[in-house]
């Protein structure tokens, strides 16, 4: 018979972590430290194998499963105590998800299930606490309600309210068991209005209701788009986890809370955490009630008037650093824990690899493998490359002026300026229109996640460290202020008020999320500084990988940053960009609008000092490095002029009328210039463009070289290539001003001359194109617009649609498409290698500072990436990783 339920309990389990496809890693966790002899409330994992059948089979469940389920109910039971639906003795039980990968918030849970009219009384008596008892089936009937029934949460937060305003009361705490049995029916009214139906009372419904529930969660929205922006399978399912019911909410010597073995922020080695006294677990991430702080320490730090655990309960916590101590230990990782005080007895109820901003994430790997509990291997593959991005930008300038408005919770640091929006929808549309906006709500929740994801920073009224807010925000990499209890949100005007003053949606505010502050309009940042443990481990990598780390650079100010950041050289400099200019563009008109030679030789007289001057700065800055420049190539829609004030600015500076001009616009226009009039196609009809870019670089480097004292490595790239015949027409030209230079000046450049393999009929002709080709670089934009026959600017209507339907994997501009453009690079550099050994090849699109293209170019043999300089950090440790990788299949 298959087996489709594993128990854990009492010191031992069925499963282990080392089972966590099969049991999620809630379950697997909690079997781990069942077999940890740490205390735990028994339970059982119904496996991910269950999921799978669940959505294959019409959402049904395998006929073995109900037997299994009863059995380990009853073991539960006899380890606890209880019987479940007993009525004078019932056990309790919590219902939660379980996937493999953790996803915070995002699927359901249902806690206190078993309770009904008869079992309530039963718990009253046997607790000696008629309040908690009260208490308790309330919480159950509004979760279970929601969870299962789908009745809305404001139905009971109404009722809950309007109570409390009635008599008088502020927090949950002061309401009475008279209270809570009168709130209960309410609820119960409210339940029966909205399905038609009572509340179920016969707990083996309540509890496949709530199974149900919990399968059924794993294909929800908020399940579904968290999946998406962290790359989690659907195939793998989730698991469900039934435990027994230990209560925080039984009185002043219960507790429930939640703490990191380190602090989740800064990567510190020193507990954090939050925790409330008579509660139960919701209640500490919901931001209802204001958290306490786990340690004295961090009491006084946050300048809590209210207790810290170490100090109300000195055992309870000593046994808990003694547990958080194991586990850290033992998972050889900061953990993220969930535990209960039940009346001064401590139970554990979760532990997880904690989620970490990437700064702390640093700190930790570092730490830990300078201490040897990890390897430096384990440390550089640990780190996730995409959350450097977090370190890799500007922070608010700490000398700037500053107008504070609000303070709160530093929940994830960082700092970030944009509009104000007060919903997801607002978030999701400013950002696609090119807006940079902060999400300012009272409090987040899950269905928040899209809207987070778009904002550059989140700002909440309500909640702890450890709310929605800041643990999806430090997960995101966001800066987040949370708690910020002196601001008012009015979502109906679409304004936030602080300090007396009002802000409306579209208003520009700057969140600090390192300090807690919110701020009027946008305060200057600084730049970053690759130091410390970042540094550290930045070598590691570096002492690891294969691949060499290049910038796409075209101005001096990115090729600094580049070199700030490690890059090895300049992958791609192109030099259309240089040309954006206001000052600079008009001589790029002229060129592009001249109707013979001899007027493009007069326009490229203008440019040819301006390129010089750049490109010398650029083989300057660069102090011996390869620097690979790519001939120009204006797509004529970018550079053309549109408006009769562009159009008499340049026929004033060429002595032309702007009728004239405006003609021979229009005689330039093409209907798809991404494949029309450009790259290699400008040098091969307008050879003089090529020779003056090629004089510009030869001059520029023997400037550089002067200035310097060291050797310049010039690489000189035609794009758009997609025959020998073509590069051999370029190159002729570009061998000639290096002869001309060097005469005149008396000084050799060394050069050499490559292309971009950027269109198919390239990839495949590769062999024949090395016999001139000293280099290739995949230039792998166009490459995937050429090969899938997909605009990147008019994607966006429907690659979405084809992602979510499985017809490709991922967005394929962002990583590449392996099986199609990947294909191709593959060919052309086997190609290539064949007719020139030693051929080096690189790829300069976007796909360079991707984790997963790069490690497809690790496999396929590539010599470097090239990025953009915010991102070289990001593809130095990937391509680390790749190495890595590349390294344990090799000897696999």
């Amino acid at each position: 018979m298959a087996k489709w339920v594993y128990s854990f309990g009492d010191g031992k389990a069925e499963g282990a972590s080392a089972m966590k496809e099969l049991l999620g890693g809630k379950g697997a966790n909690l079997a781990e430290m069942a077999n940890l002899g740490l205390p735990v409330p028994p339970g059982f994992t119904i496996s991910t194998e269950v999921c799978t059948y669940y959505y294959a089979n019409g959402q049904s469940y395998p006929p073995e499963l109900k037997d299994q389920v009863d059995a380990a109910l009853n073991h539960v039971g006899a380890l606890a105590g209880h019987v479940f639906a007993d009525p004078e003795n019932p056990l309790l039980v919590s219902v939660r998800s379980g996937a493999r990968a953790s996803m915070p918030g995002m699927m359901d849970t249902v806690l206190n299930l078993g309770l009904n009219d008869v079992t309530v009384e039963a718990i009253a008596r046997s607790s000696g606490d008629e309040r908690f008892a009260w208490d308790s089936y309330r919480r159950f009937i509004q979760m279970y309600s929601n969870v299962v029934l789908g009745v809305e949460h404001h139905n009971f937060e109404e009722i809950l309210e309007v109570h409390k305003d009635q008599k008088g009361y502020f927090q949950d705490t002061d309401l009475t068991a008279f209270d809570w049995r009168k709130v209960v029916a309410s609820y119960k009214e409210a339940v029966e209005r909205e399905t038609k139906k009572p509340f179920p009372q016969d707990p083996r419904e309540q509890l496949w209701g709530a199974i149900s529930a919990v399968f059924s969660s794993w294909m929800n929205q908020r399940a579904i788009t968290y999946r998406r922006l962290h790359d989690i399978p659907q195939s793998w399912g989730t698991a469900v986890n039934v435990q027994a019911m230990v209560f925080g909410n039984m009185g002043e010597t219960s507790a429930t809370g939640v703490a990191f073995t380190r602090n989740p922020s800064t990567g510190e080695n020193a507990l954090y955490g939050e925790f409330l006294v008579n509660a139960q677990g919701e209640d500490v991430v919901a931001g209802i009630r204001t958290p306490q702080n786990i340690t004295e320490i961090a009491r006084i730090a946050a300048k809590s008037d209210k207790p810290s655990m170490e100090t109300v309960m000195p055992e309870v916590f000593n046994e808990f650093v003694r547990a958080t101590q194991l586990l850290e230990r033992h998972y050889r990782d900061m953990q993220d824990m969930e535990f209960t005080v039940e009346r001064g007895k401590f139970w554990m109820l979760q532990t997880r690899n904690g989620k970490r901003t990437g700064r702390a994430a640093l700190r930790v790997a570092v730490e830990m493998a300078t201490s040897g509990l990890i390897t430096r291997e384990e440390a550089i593959s640990r780190i996730e490359p995409g959350s450097l991005d977090q370190l890799l930008h500007p922070t608010l300038d700490p000398n700037a002026e500053k107008i504070i408005i609000a303070t709160g919770l530093p929940a994830s640091p960082g700092a970030a300026c944009g509009e104000i929006v007060f919903s997801s929808d607002d978030a999701e549309t400013l950002k696609a229109a090119g807006h940079k906006v902060i999400l300012v709500r009272v409090e987040t929740s899950p269905e928040d996640i899209s809207g987070m994801h778009a904002a550059e920073g989140i700002l909440t009224t309500r909640g702890g460290m450890t709310s929605h807010a800041a643990v999806v925000a430090r997960g995101m990499g966001k800066p987040c202020v949370s708690g910020a209890g002196a601001v008012r949100v009015d979502y109906a005007a679409q304004t936030l008020t602080a300090q007396g003053r009002t802000f409306s949606k579209g208003d520009v505010i700057t969140v600090d999320g390192t300090a807690g502050q919110v701020m009027e309009g946008a305060v200057p940042m600084l730049q970053p500084e690759v130091s410390g443990e970042f540094a550290e481990l930045m070598g590691w990598a570096d002492e690891v990988r294969r691949l060499k780390v290049r910038a796409n650079a075209d101005t001096p100010a990115d090729a600094r940053i580049a070199r700030q950041f490690g890059a090895e050289g300049i992958g791609l400099c192109r030099t259309e960009h240089m040309f954006f200019d206001n000052e600079r563009i008009v001589a790029v008109r002229e060129m592009i609008l001249a109707e013979n030679e001899e007027g493009r030789r007069a326009a490229l007289a203008k440019i040819l000092p301006m390129q010089r001057s750049d490109f010398a700065s650029l083989f300057e800055i660069m102090h011996g490095l390869p620097v690979t420049i790519r001939l120009l190539d204006p797509p004529l829609h970018e550079f053309l002029p549109h408006t009769s004030e562009e159009i008499a600015e340049v026929a004033t500076a060429v002595g032309s009328t702007p009728e004239k001009l405006k003609r021979r616009a229009d005689e330039l226009h093409e209907f798809n210039p991404m494949l029309g009039f450009r790259g290699v196609r400008l040098a091969i009809a307008f050879p003089e463009i090529a020779e003056m870019q090629a004089r510009a670089i030869f001059e520029g480097a023997v400037e550089a070289q002067a200035k310097t004292g060291r050797p310049v490595i010039a690489e000189i790239m035609a794009p758009l290539v997609f025959s020998k015949r073509e590069l051999d027409l370029v190159k002729a030209r570009i061998d000639a001003m290096a002869e001309a230079v060097a005469s005149e000046t008396g000084v050799a450049i060394p050069y050499h001359v490559g292309t971009m393999i950027e269109l198919p009929r390239a990839a495949l002709r590769a062999g024949e194109i090395a016999e001139t080709a000293e280099f290739f670089s995949f230039g792998t934009n166009d490459l995937t617009q050429t090969t899938l026959g997909i605009s990147r600017d008019d994607a966006g209507s429907f690659l979405g649609a084809y992602v979510q339907k499985g017809i490709l994997p991922q967005d394929p501009f962002i990583s590449i498409d392996v099986d199609g453009v990947g294909e191709l690079v593959a060919l052309a550099a086997e190609r290539g290698r064949k007719t020139r050994d030693g051929i080096k090849l690189g790829i300069c699109g976007e796909h360079g500072g991707d984790p997963a293209s790069i490690a497809f170019c690790e496999k396929t043999g590539l010599d470097y990436v090239s990025c953009s300089p915010y991102r070289v950090p990001i593809a130095r440790l990937a391509a680390a990783q790749a190495a890595l990788g590349h390294a344990a299949r090799s000897t696999a």
